[in-house]
């Protein structure tokens, strides 16, 4: 039987209820922390600042960048992890963040289990390049010329753990080939560096080199996503090239402290949609080569756990370290 002390008891909860569910309602009901764990001026922290500027508007609440760079983007990580889950503190990382970094830092979080995803929301390519003077002319005219070499090659490296460090990797894995690599801080001296001629080659994401493939500075050979690029159309892909199964693309995705309610991923998931296809932000992405691809927040744990899985049987497997 029901006793009165009961009733009373769930009469009382009801109204406890009902705040919390209108505030995720309304969310958000003031400004969002959106951390880029990335220094400014990147290509993350260029596209974080597009998308928060459209979400401040559409939402009528401020979305702030918050740069925390450093380590491949944990240290970003590190703070995001420790934030209040209710949707005030949301991170955008790319996929050399959240599925790379993990594997070669020792961090104070655990990605699967401090971090939920919002949802996948864009992608850009990545070329294999050489500079105007090279005789390189194609990706097989490249392995030709450093099997024929006697001196030996050198590819450039922006970053350990990047993603265009991961695409050379696994371009010379795929080939057979060895190729001395000169380490540099960043994309930009890794550009000057193949322009000085202190490298033959190197892979970088589309928004740092377009403007010099445009220029004919810099010579594309190939681009590493399973489709061609919008923004050069007339570079083939690897796998056309005749590498199956060769893809590196740069993700970017909205992530939030575990535990963040499961409306207020859905209203950042549909708010990122909607902001992404406005078409006054679409001049802005293809200043970028980044093009949106906004998945539903039921598929990241399935994405998250191939991209993860995929990256850290890499990094094992050519012993990728962090000096």
């Amino acid at each position: 039987m029901i006793t009165r002390r009961a009733l009373a008891a769930s009469a009382l909860a009801l109204p406890l209820a009902r705040p919390a569910l209108a505030q995720e309602g309304d969310y958000p009901a003031r400004p969002v922390t959106m951390v880029v764990p990335w220094p400014p001026g990147g290509p993350t922290d260029t596209f974080a600042r597009v998308l928060a500027a459209r979400l401040s508007q559409d939402l009528g609440r401020s979305f702030v960048v918050d740069n925390r760079g450093g380590a491949n983007g944990t240290i970003g990580m590190t703070q995001a992890a420790r934030a209040r889950p209710d949707g005030y503190t949301i991170v955008l990382a790319p996929n050399s963040t959240y599925a790379v970094a993990p594997h070669l830092y020792q961090t104070a979080y655990n990605q699967e289990r401090d971090f939920v995803g919002a949802g996948l929301l864009a992608s850009s390519p990545l070329f294999m390049l050489v500079p105007r003077n090279s005789p390189v002319r194609s990706v097989a005219d490249y392995v030709n010329l450093v099997k024929a070499s006697r001196q030996g090659k050198v590819y450039a490296n922006a970053g350990v753990g990047a993603t265009s460090h991961l695409a050379t990797e696994l371009f010379l894995q795929m080939a057979g080939l060895q190729v001395t690599e000169v380490g540099y801080r960043g994309g930009g001296p890794a550009i000057q560096g193949v322009l000085a001629g202190e490298a033959d080659m190197f892979f970088m994401p589309g928004a740092a080199v377009m403007s010099y493939i445009q220029s004919g500075d810099l010579r594309a050979l190939g681009n590493t996503m399973r489709v061609r690029s919008p923004f050069a159309p007339d570079v083939p892909t690897f796998e056309e090239l005749g590498y199956p199964g060769f893809e590196v693309v740069e993700h970017v995705a909205l992530l939030a402290p575990a535990g963040t309610p499961a409306p207020v991923l859905q209203r950042l998931n549909a708010a990122s949609a909607a902001a992404l296809a406005a078409p006054e932000v679409k001049p802005r992405l293809d200043s970028l080569t980044v093009t949106p691809d906004v998945r539903p927040v039921a598929e990241w744990p399935a994405y998250f756990a191939a991209e993860n899985a995929k990256w850290r049987d890499f990094v094992r497997a050519r012993n990728i370290r962090v000096q």
